[in-house]
C-alpha cells in the first residue's frame, strides 16, 4: 500500500479512509460488492472509499417510479437499494461510494449528506464554477442544471452506495429518463465550464471528501476479491 498522510498525527480506525479505484467496472459485481462488504463489517473493519466509472447503466432508487424511466432503448436498468429515482452513470463520469462506518465517527446521515455535498461544492469552487444545493433536490446544481447525483443507503449504521460527479460525457441518456425523477430536469458537466483531466477531477474530489469526513490518513488500498 502507498501512504499518503494528511496530517502527522497517529490514525485510528476512524481516522484512516482507504481508497480504492476500480477504472471502468460495470455496475452490478460493484454493488454487489458493496452489499457484501457492509454486510461483513464490525467495529473494526476499515471504511473505504471506492472511486469508479461505470458503462452505460441506468439505476433505478428503491421508491423508483417506473414512468421516470421514458425510452432506456440499449442501456440496461437495474433496481437497487439505494434512495432516490432513477440516474444515469456512464465513462467520464466520476462514481465515488464512501463505504463509512457513520456511526463510529460520531455522523449523522444529514452532517454526511451535507459534507459530502460541500466537497462536491469545493472541488467545483476550485475550477472557479459555482455549485448549489436546491431545497427539496438532493444533488448540485450549477446555473440550475444538475451536475451531481447523490443517493445512499445506510446499514447497521454503515454507508454504501454513494455521489455520481458528471465530469466529461456523453449526455444523451440523460434525456432518456427524468433525472431523479424530476421531468424536464437539465443536467451539466464539468467541461461545458472548465478543461479538466478527469483524473485531476478525481484526485481533487478524493481530497476534499477526506478533508469533509475528518480523516487524518488516506491510504491507497489493495484489490478486494469479488467486490468488482
Amino acid at each position: 500500500m502507498t501512504h499518503q498522510p494528511l496530517a502527522q498525527t497517529a490514525a485510528g480506525a476512524a481516522d484512516r479512509l482507504f481508497v480504492r479505484r476500480l477504472g471502468l467496472a460495470e455496475y452490478e459485481p460493484v454493488w454487489r460488492g458493496m452489499q457484501a462488504y457492509t454486510d461483513g463489517r464490525d467495529a473494526d473493519s476499515r471504511d473505504e472509499l471506492w472511486l469508479v466509472q461505470h458503462p452505460p447503466v441506468f439505476t433505478q432508487g428503491q421508491a423508483g417510479k417506473a414512468e421516470h424511466v421514458l425510452a432506456p432503448g440499449d442501456i440496461p436498468v437495474i433496481q437497487v437499494d439505494r434512495g432516490g429515482q432513477v440516474t444515469y452513470h456512464g465513462p467520464g463520469q466520476i462514481v465515488a461510494y464512501p463505504l463509512i462506518d457513520i456511526r463510529r465517527k460520531n455522523i449523522g446521515v444529514r452532517h454526511f449528506v451535507h459534507r459530502i455535498e460541500e466537497a462536491i461544492i469545493r472541488t467545483l469552487a476550485h475550477y472557479r464554477v459555482h455549485g448549489q444545493r436546491i431545497e427539496g433536490a438532493p444533488g448540485i446544481y450549477v446555473n440550475g442544471d444538475k451536475i451531481a447525483s447523490l443517493g445512499l443507503r445506510v446499514r447497521r449504521g454503515c454507508t454504501f452506495h454513494g455521489l455520481a460527479f458528471n465530469v466529461d460525457m456523453d449526455l444523451e441518456p440523460f434525456q432518456r429518463i427524468n433525472p431523479c425523477g424530476f421531468a424536464g430536469l437539465r443536467v451539466t458537466q464539468l467541461t461545458a465550464f472548465a478543461e479538466v483531466s478527469l483524473g485531476e477531477v478525481e484526485e481533487r474530489l478524493l481530497r476534499n471528501l477526506a478533508g469533509h469526513l475528518e480523516y487524518s490518513e488516506v491510504i491507497a488500498g489493495e484489490a478486494r476479491e469479488g467486490s468488482a
